[in-house]
Protein backbone atom coordinates (compact mmCIF):
# COMPACT_ATOMS: atom_id res chain seq x y z
CA UNK A 1 0.00 0.00 0.00
CA UNK A 2 2.68 2.67 0.78
CA UNK A 3 4.00 2.36 -2.81
CA UNK A 4 0.59 3.23 -4.26
CA UNK A 5 0.19 6.95 -5.05
CA UNK A 6 -2.24 8.69 -2.72
CA UNK A 7 -4.72 9.52 -5.48
CA UNK A 8 -5.70 5.88 -5.99
CA UNK A 9 -4.68 4.40 -2.64
CA UNK A 10 -7.48 2.12 -1.35
CA UNK A 11 -9.89 3.99 -3.62
CA UNK A 12 -11.91 1.00 -4.88
CA UNK A 13 -13.65 -1.25 -2.36
CA UNK A 14 -14.23 -4.77 -3.68
CA UNK A 15 -18.00 -5.19 -3.98
CA UNK A 16 -17.82 -8.35 -6.10
CA UNK A 17 -20.67 -10.14 -4.34
CA UNK A 18 -23.12 -7.27 -4.89
CA UNK A 19 -25.12 -6.51 -8.06
CA UNK A 20 -24.55 -6.38 -10.93
CA UNK A 21 -21.48 -8.59 -10.41
CA UNK A 22 -23.19 -11.03 -8.02
CA UNK A 23 -20.05 -13.11 -7.66
CA UNK A 24 -20.49 -16.20 -5.46
CA UNK A 25 -18.69 -15.70 -2.16
CA UNK A 26 -16.06 -18.45 -2.72
CA UNK A 27 -14.96 -16.89 -6.01
CA UNK A 28 -15.08 -13.38 -4.53
CA UNK A 29 -12.73 -14.32 -1.67
CA UNK A 30 -10.27 -16.03 -4.01
CA UNK A 31 -10.39 -13.13 -6.48
CA UNK A 32 -9.86 -10.61 -3.68
CA UNK A 33 -6.70 -12.43 -2.63
CA UNK A 34 -5.47 -12.16 -6.23
CA UNK A 35 -6.34 -8.44 -6.36
CA UNK A 36 -4.46 -7.74 -3.15
CA UNK A 37 -1.39 -9.60 -4.43
CA UNK A 38 -1.42 -7.85 -7.82
CA UNK A 39 0.75 -4.80 -8.65
CA UNK A 40 -2.39 -2.64 -8.35
CA UNK A 41 -3.28 -4.17 -4.96
CA UNK A 42 -2.71 -0.95 -3.07
CA UNK A 43 -5.61 0.63 -4.96
CA UNK A 44 -8.03 -1.98 -3.62
CA UNK A 45 -9.83 -1.53 -0.33
CA UNK A 46 -11.60 -4.18 1.74
CA UNK A 47 -13.84 -6.95 0.49
CA UNK A 48 -17.43 -5.82 1.08
CA UNK A 49 -19.63 -8.57 2.49
CA UNK A 50 -23.34 -8.55 3.35
CA UNK A 51 -23.92 -8.76 7.09
CA UNK A 52 -26.08 -11.83 6.54
CA UNK A 53 -23.11 -13.66 4.96
CA UNK A 54 -20.73 -13.36 7.92
CA UNK A 55 -20.74 -17.03 8.87
CA UNK A 56 -20.55 -18.07 5.22
CA UNK A 57 -17.40 -15.95 4.92
CA UNK A 58 -15.77 -17.80 7.80
CA UNK A 59 -16.67 -21.08 6.08
CA UNK A 60 -14.70 -19.90 3.05
CA UNK A 61 -11.70 -19.16 5.23
CA UNK A 62 -11.97 -22.66 6.66
CA UNK A 63 -11.64 -24.07 3.14
CA UNK A 64 -8.53 -22.01 2.38
CA UNK A 65 -10.09 -19.58 -0.11
CA UNK A 66 -8.21 -16.68 1.44
CA UNK A 67 -4.52 -16.94 0.53
CA UNK A 68 -3.40 -13.48 1.62
CA UNK A 69 -0.43 -13.13 3.93
CA UNK A 70 -2.42 -10.99 6.38
CA UNK A 71 -5.90 -11.08 7.83
CA UNK A 72 -8.70 -10.53 5.32
CA UNK A 73 -9.87 -6.92 5.41
CA UNK A 74 -13.67 -6.83 5.37
CA UNK A 75 -16.32 -4.12 5.27
CA UNK A 76 -19.65 -5.38 6.61
CA UNK A 77 -22.64 -4.03 4.69
CA UNK A 78 -26.22 -3.81 5.87
CA UNK A 79 -28.15 -2.26 3.02
CA UNK A 80 -31.02 0.12 3.91
CA UNK A 81 -33.88 -1.82 5.46
CA UNK A 82 -31.68 -4.52 7.03
CA UNK A 83 -32.46 -5.37 10.66
CA UNK A 84 -29.66 -3.77 12.73
CA UNK A 85 -29.49 -6.96 14.80
CA UNK A 86 -28.11 -8.76 11.74
CA UNK A 87 -25.30 -6.21 11.49
CA UNK A 88 -24.49 -6.43 15.20
CA UNK A 89 -24.27 -10.21 15.03
CA UNK A 90 -22.06 -10.12 11.93
CA UNK A 91 -19.65 -7.67 13.56
CA UNK A 92 -19.45 -9.84 16.67
CA UNK A 93 -18.84 -13.03 14.69
CA UNK A 94 -16.21 -11.56 12.37
CA UNK A 95 -14.57 -9.43 15.04
CA UNK A 96 -13.88 -12.54 17.12
CA UNK A 97 -11.95 -14.31 14.33
CA UNK A 98 -8.25 -13.37 14.01
CA UNK A 99 -8.29 -14.28 10.33
CA UNK A 100 -10.54 -11.27 9.67
CA UNK A 101 -9.85 -7.56 10.09
CA UNK A 102 -13.13 -5.65 10.12
CA UNK A 103 -12.37 -2.27 8.55
CA UNK A 104 -15.82 -0.76 8.91
CA UNK A 105 -19.57 -1.16 8.64
CA UNK A 106 -22.18 0.30 6.30
CA UNK A 107 -25.90 0.79 6.85
CA UNK A 108 -28.73 3.08 5.92
CA UNK A 109 -28.98 6.36 7.79
CA UNK A 110 -31.82 6.78 10.26
CA UNK A 111 -32.37 9.40 12.91
CA UNK A 112 -31.70 6.85 15.67
CA UNK A 113 -28.56 5.22 14.24
CA UNK A 114 -26.57 6.21 17.35
CA UNK A 115 -28.76 3.89 19.43
CA UNK A 116 -27.93 0.78 17.40
CA UNK A 117 -25.27 -0.33 19.89
CA UNK A 118 -22.49 -0.75 17.34
CA UNK A 119 -18.80 -0.77 18.38
CA UNK A 120 -18.00 2.86 19.14
CA UNK A 121 -14.62 2.97 17.41
CA UNK A 122 -15.66 1.20 14.21
CA UNK A 123 -15.60 3.35 11.03
CA UNK A 124 -19.18 3.67 9.83
CA UNK A 125 -20.66 4.65 6.45
CA UNK A 126 -24.27 5.82 6.57
CA UNK A 127 -26.13 5.69 3.26
CA UNK A 128 -28.15 8.88 2.91
CA UNK A 129 -31.58 9.13 1.24
CA UNK A 130 -32.22 10.80 -2.10
CA UNK A 131 -32.37 14.63 -2.10
CA UNK A 132 -34.77 16.82 -0.21
CA UNK A 133 -35.24 17.50 3.50
CA UNK A 134 -34.46 13.92 4.54
CA UNK A 135 -31.06 13.95 2.82
CA UNK A 136 -30.30 17.38 4.27
CA UNK A 137 -31.16 16.07 7.74
CA UNK A 138 -28.95 13.02 7.23
CA UNK A 139 -25.94 15.07 6.06
CA UNK A 140 -26.38 17.54 8.94
CA UNK A 141 -26.58 14.67 11.41
CA UNK A 142 -23.43 13.02 10.02
CA UNK A 143 -21.65 16.39 10.04
CA UNK A 144 -22.46 16.76 13.72
CA UNK A 145 -21.10 13.28 14.43
CA UNK A 146 -17.88 14.01 12.51
CA UNK A 147 -17.45 17.24 14.49
CA UNK A 148 -17.64 15.17 17.68
CA UNK A 149 -14.73 13.05 16.45
CA UNK A 150 -16.67 10.00 15.23
CA UNK A 151 -15.30 7.99 12.29
CA UNK A 152 -18.46 8.41 10.20
CA UNK A 153 -18.83 9.10 6.47
CA UNK A 154 -21.84 9.80 4.28
CA UNK A 155 -22.55 7.19 1.62
CA UNK A 156 -24.35 7.94 -1.63
CA UNK A 157 -25.50 5.50 -4.31
CA UNK A 158 -24.38 6.54 -7.82
CA UNK A 159 -25.78 3.49 -9.60
CA UNK A 160 -29.36 2.31 -10.13
CA UNK A 161 -31.23 -0.39 -8.24
CA UNK A 162 -34.83 -1.58 -8.77
CA UNK A 163 -35.89 0.97 -6.14
CA UNK A 164 -33.25 3.66 -6.85
CA UNK A 165 -33.12 5.20 -10.35
CA UNK A 166 -29.76 6.41 -11.63
CA UNK A 167 -29.00 9.86 -10.14
CA UNK A 168 -28.11 12.31 -12.89
CA UNK A 169 -25.37 14.97 -12.81
CA UNK A 170 -27.58 17.51 -11.07
CA UNK A 171 -28.48 15.13 -8.25
CA UNK A 172 -24.92 13.94 -7.68
CA UNK A 173 -23.72 17.55 -7.84
CA UNK A 174 -26.24 18.50 -5.15
CA UNK A 175 -24.87 15.76 -2.88
CA UNK A 176 -21.25 16.76 -3.48
CA UNK A 177 -22.09 20.40 -2.78
CA UNK A 178 -23.87 19.44 0.45
CA UNK A 179 -21.05 17.32 1.87
CA UNK A 180 -18.25 19.73 0.96
CA UNK A 181 -19.87 23.03 1.95
CA UNK A 182 -18.84 22.21 5.54
CA UNK A 183 -16.78 19.10 4.87
CA UNK A 184 -18.21 15.67 5.57
CA UNK A 185 -16.17 12.74 4.23
CA UNK A 186 -18.10 10.55 1.83
CA UNK A 187 -17.98 7.32 -0.10
CA UNK A 188 -19.94 6.28 -3.17
CA UNK A 189 -21.32 2.98 -4.36
CA UNK A 190 -22.71 1.59 -7.58
CA UNK A 191 -22.20 2.48 -11.20
CA UNK A 192 -18.64 3.82 -11.10
CA UNK A 193 -17.13 1.25 -13.44
CA UNK A 194 -15.42 3.68 -15.81
CA UNK A 195 -12.93 6.52 -15.78
CA UNK A 196 -15.28 9.08 -17.31
CA UNK A 197 -18.96 9.81 -17.76
CA UNK A 198 -20.63 7.90 -20.56
CA UNK A 199 -23.29 5.51 -21.74
CA UNK A 200 -21.98 1.97 -21.38
CA UNK A 201 -23.52 -1.42 -22.10
CA UNK A 202 -24.25 -3.53 -19.02
CA UNK A 203 -25.58 -7.05 -19.66
CA UNK A 204 -26.50 -5.94 -23.18
CA UNK A 205 -28.39 -2.87 -22.00
CA UNK A 206 -26.99 0.68 -22.44
CA UNK A 207 -26.80 2.46 -19.08
CA UNK A 208 -25.71 5.91 -17.99
CA UNK A 209 -22.60 5.83 -15.78
CA UNK A 210 -20.78 8.51 -13.86
CA UNK A 211 -16.99 8.55 -14.21
CA UNK A 212 -14.46 8.18 -11.42
CA UNK A 213 -12.30 11.00 -12.77
CA UNK A 214 -15.30 13.29 -13.17
CA UNK A 215 -16.19 12.72 -9.51
CA UNK A 216 -12.61 13.42 -8.41
CA UNK A 217 -12.52 16.67 -10.42
CA UNK A 218 -15.96 17.74 -9.18
CA UNK A 219 -14.92 17.02 -5.60
CA UNK A 220 -11.87 19.24 -5.98
CA UNK A 221 -14.08 22.02 -7.39
CA UNK A 222 -16.67 21.58 -4.65
CA UNK A 223 -13.97 21.99 -2.01
CA UNK A 224 -13.12 25.31 -3.66
CA UNK A 225 -16.73 26.50 -3.44
CA UNK A 226 -18.09 25.67 -6.91
CA UNK A 227 -21.85 25.92 -7.34
CA UNK A 228 -24.07 22.86 -7.93
CA UNK A 229 -24.51 23.94 -11.56
CA UNK A 230 -20.74 24.12 -12.05
CA UNK A 231 -20.32 20.71 -10.43
CA UNK A 232 -22.98 19.21 -12.68
CA UNK A 233 -21.09 20.54 -15.70
CA UNK A 234 -17.88 18.89 -14.54
CA UNK A 235 -19.67 15.60 -13.89
CA UNK A 236 -20.98 15.64 -17.47
CA UNK A 237 -17.55 15.81 -19.15
CA UNK A 238 -16.91 12.77 -21.38
CA UNK A 239 -13.42 13.67 -22.66
CA UNK A 240 -11.24 11.15 -20.83
CA UNK A 241 -7.94 12.71 -21.85
CA UNK A 242 -8.98 16.18 -20.73
CA UNK A 243 -10.22 15.03 -17.33
CA UNK A 244 -7.19 12.80 -16.75
CA UNK A 245 -4.83 15.67 -17.56
CA UNK A 246 -6.59 17.87 -15.01
CA UNK A 247 -6.09 15.27 -12.29
CA UNK A 248 -2.49 14.56 -13.29
CA UNK A 249 -1.71 18.26 -12.88
CA UNK A 250 -2.90 18.37 -9.26
CA UNK A 251 -0.54 19.36 -6.48
CA UNK A 252 0.02 16.94 -3.62
CA UNK A 253 -2.06 19.21 -1.41
CA UNK A 254 -5.04 19.06 -3.78
CA UNK A 255 -4.77 15.28 -3.95
CA UNK A 256 -4.71 14.98 -0.17
CA UNK A 257 -7.73 17.25 0.23
CA UNK A 258 -9.76 15.42 -2.40
CA UNK A 259 -9.03 11.97 -0.99
CA UNK A 260 -9.74 13.13 2.56
CA UNK A 261 -13.19 14.10 1.28
CA UNK A 262 -13.81 11.25 -1.21
CA UNK A 263 -12.66 8.27 0.85
CA UNK A 264 -13.54 5.35 -1.46
CA UNK A 265 -16.24 3.77 -3.57
CA UNK A 266 -17.60 0.26 -3.96
CA UNK A 267 -17.29 -1.48 -7.34
CA UNK A 268 -18.10 -5.08 -8.22
CA UNK A 269 -15.35 -5.30 -10.87
CA UNK A 270 -12.38 -3.44 -9.45
CA UNK A 271 -10.14 -4.04 -12.45
CA UNK A 272 -12.50 -2.18 -14.83
CA UNK A 273 -11.90 1.35 -13.53
CA UNK A 274 -8.30 0.65 -12.50
CA UNK A 275 -7.42 -0.59 -15.99
CA UNK A 276 -8.91 2.48 -17.64
CA UNK A 277 -7.18 4.80 -15.18
CA UNK A 278 -3.83 3.13 -15.84
CA UNK A 279 -4.31 3.48 -19.59
CA UNK A 280 -4.83 7.21 -19.07
CA UNK A 281 -1.50 7.49 -17.25
CA UNK A 282 -2.69 7.51 -13.65
CA UNK A 283 -0.18 5.26 -11.86
CA UNK A 284 -1.43 2.45 -9.65
CA UNK A 285 2.07 1.90 -8.22
CA UNK A 286 4.97 4.26 -7.54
Amino acid sequence: MPTTPLLLRALVDDAAVFPPGNSPLPQAVSAHAAHRAAPYGGCVGPLLVPAAAARDLLDQLDTGRWTGADALGVGVVARPGTDPAVLREALAVLGADPRVRVTGAELGWSADWRRLDLPGDLPLALEVPRGGPEQAAAVADIRSSVAEGDAVVAKFRTGPTPAWPWPNEAELAHFLHAVTADPVPFKLTGGLHHAVRGRYTVDGIPEENHGVLDVLVATAAALEGASPAELAGLLAVTDARAVADLVLAWSDDTTRRVRAAFTSYGCCTVTDPLGELAELGLPTTA
